[in-house]
């Protein structure tokens, strides 16, 4: 994942962006709805620029499209 931020959200929630270029935020930051948190980047065993995301719930990682709009 290269480098990588993990934001907790309430009820157990947690997403995690990899692969980035730079991180922005700082650990245990409050991070508000909207902010930028890192900028896109090739990071880790990564073939291009891109964002890798992970939605998990309670430890366990499930499907980004059932929760996104």
């Amino acid at each position: 994942l290269g480098k990588y931020a993990i934001i907790s959200h309430s009820g157990g929630w947690k997403t995690l962006y990899g692969h980035m270029s730079e991180i922005l935020v700082q650990e245990g930051q409050y991070v508000s709805q909207g902010r930028t948190i890192g900028r896109i980047g090739t990071t880790g065993y990564s073939t291009g620029p891109h964002v890798h995301f992970e939605v998990i719930k309670n430890g366990v990682l499930v499907n980004p499209l059932n929760y996104l709009p």
